[in-house]
């Protein structure tokens, strides 16, 4: 059973599509993982990285109600499994199949709870899910913003999709549960906080504050404040479909992972217009607002800086970042993990991948050519200068994951038994 802290990193899986529906924005293709994946899967392992989050190309491997294309699934997490790395796995990372069309489609939530079901069961040796990334940027991007998928910019859009997701989410972890008992979600949602510039920017700033936790509140089965549920009956929801997220009991498998990046802090104008700020807070004072208000274990589940003229500007950014993350543990948030995400570069996020440009984002711990940056070889030394020393520490909350290899052991049976036995009892 794996004790240590959960240091990870990602391979780049978004997928929505632009252009109304016409262009699809696969990032596995832009940045080579299809052609590179083994050699993606040593660079892992390279660096001293257990954990990674990972996952199949929804778009390709999800062709219809009960109908699945596992063929890449089938060689990269058999290799996954040979090498005993430990995938958290993401099932949806912002877009959908063509057949499902967009976030708007009342059916989505359902049959993505079939194929999250199939995964597992053809998979069960994965104990960590994101089922769906970043449910908040996911809406926002697809149904308020007007940038992906569905391509609208109302709140009745933004509220219709974001109650498909969150449910899909809830759905998928009770259809995850049914075959591994002894799961854990790690939601991987962006942090953010909102800035009022002046006095008459006071209000709008703090509508936009209350909406950040919406994803999150659904998911977790926490009641929204008043302002927010007259906000959500206002644009489309029904009391019976608000209803829907309390006593699910999905809360107690839940770590929250949260994603920090310069850009999740805004500035609000007076009409509501928002431009970024860059880090004002920072990811100690916006993580502890989240911490006090759902009180789960912790894990940072994204960051990353280019890497400027300078050269080291990304390996400063994950010196800052990981000093955040120790003054978080060290008052008193239990926090059990850290992401720099991605392992390579990634393409066209610096326009939120809204044109097909090709332009290459320097973000990664290695370059698209496989070559080491800077901030790899920075975080390859952070890992082995920390790696048994959180542990030790008993603020440092200690995740029961079991290792993929250790699967079919009598006693990871035996503990998904009594998984399956305290869920009866809930």
């Amino acid at each position: 059973m794996v004790t240590q802290f959960l240091f990870a990193t990602g391979i780049e899986n978004s997928n929505p599509t632009i252009r109304n529906g016409t262009v699809r924005v696969d990032e596995l293709a832009k940045c080579g993982h299809y052609t590179h994946w083994k050699t993606d899967f040593d660079l892992v392992q390279e660096l001293g990285i257990d954990f990674l989050r990972y996952g199949p190309p929804i778009f390709s491997t999800f062709l219809g109600d009960g109908r699945y294309d596992w063929e890449f699934c089938d060689q990269t997490f058999g290799d996954l499994l040979r090498r005993d790395v430990i995938p958290i796995v993401d099932l949806c990372h912002f877009g959908l199949p063509d057949w499902l069309g967009n976030f708007q489609n009342p059916d989505f939530p359902h049959l993505f709870a079939g194929y999250a079901k199939a995964f597992a069961q053809r998979y069960p040796w994965v104990q960590l899910y994101t089922p769906i990334n970043e449910m908040y940027i996911c809406a926002t991007f697809s149904a308020l913003y007007g940038w992906w998928n569905e391509q609208l910019a109302t709140d009745r859009a933004f509220v219709t999709a974001l109650k498909h997701i969150v449910k899909a989410n809830v759905l998928a972890m009770q259809a995850i549960l049914d075959v591994r008992p002894d799961a854990i979600f790690i939601q991987s949602e962006s942090s953010e906080y909102f800035h009022a510039e002046n006095p008459a920017a006071i209000k709008p700033a703090e509508l936009m504050n209350a909406r950040r936790f919406l994803s999150l509140d659904l998911n977790y089965g926490r009641r929204v404040d008043s302002e927010m549920y007259e906000y959500l009956m206002d644009n489309g929801m029904t009391r019976e479909e608000y209803s829907f997220f309390f006593g699910q009991s999905m809360k107690q498998y839940c770590i929250m992972g949260n994603d920090y990046y310069k850009t999740n802090e805004h500035r609000v104008s007076a009409d509501g217009t928002t431009v970024a700020s860059g880090e004002v807070f920072g990811y100690h004072v916006i993580t502890t607002q989240y911490h006090d208000r759902y009180r789960l274990p912790v894990m940072h589940t994204e960051t990353n800086l280019w890497q400027g003229p300078n050269g080291d500007e990304a390996v400063n950014w994950l010196w800052k970042e990981w000093a955040n993350v120790l003054r978080v543990r060290n008052d008193g948030v239990p926090i059990v993990g850290f992401t720099w995400y991605s392992l390579t570069d990634q393409v066209d996020w610096d326009t939120a991948l809204r044109e097909p440009n090709g332009n290459v984002n320097p973000l990664g711990l290695y370059d698209l050519n496989r070559t080491i940056r800077p901030v790899g070889q920075a975080y390859k030394q952070l890992i082995a200068d920390w790696r048994q020393v959180l542990p030790a520490h008993s603020i440092c909350l200690q995740v029961p994951i079991v290792r993929p290899g250790e699967s079919d052991q009598q006693w990871a049976r035996q503990k998904q038994n009594d998984a399956r036995s305290a869920r009866k009892g809930v």
